[in-house]
């Protein structure tokens, strides 16, 4: 009986030992991230038959699990990858929408004072002080247009320094989990599946939660313990022991348009979720759009004033000269091919009107056999002209301010190129050098009097004529619809981040009321598991009392 009651006792001093243990550990990382609380889970020893009938054998650590709930786990993921999301596209939308918006900084000023300085030629033409004053007003307009296109051209570079940065942290995160998942799968083995390295799994989990940051994460656990984790739309990131490695490389075409490559795959379009996709979303769905409309406004508006400043006459009797120079700016083109070895090459054609101008344009290859056909998409109003052969493509698209040329690979129908003719039209923008005088200002219409200002009156009067769009549009207007549709999304992503940082927290309560460790409950445990240990231990001083007196009996 004695020896009976010293094994029950020791078998409970281990155990409440481990629990002591374990209560321990779970309040020294309380703090630490990621880490779950821990629980020893108790059973008893098999029952020993006797005469008597069956008597118990004392208890047994039966396994050390981690307090863990995947569906919570999994929504915390998710909730992650969409906010962080969202965050990113509201934090770099507010900075554009900050750039084009404010009334110091923006070009709306710029434009009006310009204008007003035009008006005041108007009024007194032979006044060279006006027209000084016009020229230095034209001056701040165009470095405000250069201005502008900078600070989204800063933008870019940080979007593209983004992507660089979270690609490559991302590379490190997969790595990092794919020898997790061997250490898992080996301690597993070790155990026989009786055990789960707690810790280890704690880390993984981490790990997750961190990609999910970058971008949108899930997994398929395997048997032997291993996680295949996939990002976006399905694209491996890790399989069991193996990692794979993004990278980030410049479109053909445009080398400032960063892609992000998988086994020689641009997967860019297949991302959501996450850091990577909030910056691709800005870029995209902002701060190219921006880009656009600013680069066609800055076209448009050059096209007007140079049209009706060449048609009049200087102070000297000079004409046709332009009045601003567009400088050849560099078209951007954004190629869906078959064909990777394709090279695409698009060129500036000055306008002769800027009614008709997008900031935008779709080409569609429609059919290949017996020649190539295209249909053209102007999207700022989405009309379409369709059955345009190679020559009639080479027209219509001079008169919409670009050309475009294919070489060294093959058109396939379905193929898809989006061509911005002005993209870099407010980057290059500036005064015409050849106008160095005030008085070589076309003010007259015909007889180069210095009193004649009925050639400055067409040139005041562009400030408020529909001439964009098609007649529907002045200069002005153009410039707020950009600033409305900059203002919108970034008013729609504010809430947007709002809703899902609540979302975030909810998750990461749940979460927390799961796995993390509570302080108060785990020094009640700490009381409990010290009374159970000194109760087994006072056991096996009884059982050493019983022991004395058993020998004692016999001296």
């Amino acid at each position: 009986m004695a020896i009976g009651i010293l094994g029950n006792a020791l078998s409970g001093l281990t155990a409440f030992q481990r629990s002591l243990e374990t209560t321990s550990n779970n309040i020294s990382n309380a703090n630490t991230e990621g880490y779950s609380r821990q629980r020893v889970e108790l059973a008893t020893r098999p029952e020993q038959f006797t005469g008597n009938g069956y008597m118990g054998n004392g208890v047994e650590v039966a396994n050390i699990t981690r307090s863990y709930d995947q569906f919570i786990s999994n929504q915390v993921r998710s909730s992650t990858a969409t906010f962080h999301d969202i965050d990113s596209f509201y934090t770099l939308s507010s900075q554009i929408d900050n750039i084009t918006a404010d009334e110091t900084t923006g070009l709306a000023p710029a434009m009006k004072s310009f204008f007003d300085a035009v008006d005041s030629v108007a009024n007194d033409p032979s006044s060279v002080a006006a027209r000084q004053v016009m020229l230095t007003e034209a001056e701040s307009q165009t470095q405000q247009f250069n201005t502008m296109s900078a600070r989204f051209g800063d933008l870019r570079k940080r979007v593209n320094d983004n992507i660089t940065s979270s690609v490559q942290e991302l590379n490190g995160f997969a790595k990092t989990l794919a020898e997790l998942n061997v250490k898992i799968v080996s301690d597993i083995g070790r155990s026989s599946g009786k055990q789960m390295p707690n810790e280890l799994m704690d880390q993984r989990d981490l790990l997750l939660t961190k990609i999910a940051e970058k971008a949108d994460v899930s997994y398929v656990a395997q048997a032997d313990g291993s996680y295949n984790v996939f990002i976006g739309k399905g694209q491996p990131l890790v399989l069991g022991s193996a990692a794979s490695t993004l990278s980030v490389v410049g479109d053909s075409n445009d080398v400032n348009q960063k892609l992000i490559m998988l086994n020689g795959q641009d997967i860019s379009k297949q991302l959501s979720g996450g850091e990577i996709s909030g910056n691709l979303r800005f870029r995209d769905q902002v701060l190219d759009p921006a880009q656009q409309q600013l680069g066609l406004l800055a076209t448009g508006l050059a096209t007007e004033f140079n049209n009706i400043h060449k048609a009049g006459y200087d102070i000297n009797g000079n004409t046709n000269v332009a009045f601003f120079d567009l400088n050849s700016p560099t078209p951007q083109v954004k190629a869906t091919v078959s064909d990777s070895t394709l090279v695409v090459s698009s060129a500036f054609v000055a306008p002769t009107s800027a009614s008709g101008l997008g900031a935008a344009y779709r080409l569609d290859v429609t059919a290949t056999v017996p020649a190539a056909t295209f249909s053209l998409t102007n999207l700022s109003d989405n009309t379409t002209t369709t059955g345009l052969s190679a020559a009639t493509l080479a027209t219509t698209a001079a008169t919409n301010g670009f050309s475009i040329s294919f070489s060294g690979g093959s058109l396939t129908s379905g193929d898809s190129f989006q061509i911005s003719p002005n993209f870099n039209a407010a980057a290059k923008i500036k005064v015409n050098a050849a106008i160095t005088n005030p008085r070589q200002i076309a003010a007259a219409s015909a007889t180069g009097l210095p009193g004649d200002n009925s050639n400055a009156l067409k040139l005041a009067n562009l400030e408020t004529q529909a001439k964009m769009f098609g007649g529907k549009a002045s200069f002005t207007q153009v410039y707020g619809q950009m600033i409305s549709d900059v203002g919108s999304q970034t008013h729609a992503a504010s809430v947007g981040r709002t809703a899902q940082e609540t979302l975030l927290k909810q998750a990461t309560s749940a979460k927390e009321n799961v796995s993390g460790v509570n302080l108060d409950e785990e020094a009640a445990n700490l009381i409990n598991f010290q009374n159970s240990y000194q109760a087994a231990a006072k056991a096996v001083s009884v059982a050493n009392s019983l022991f004395d007196t058993l020998i004692g009996a016999f001296r």
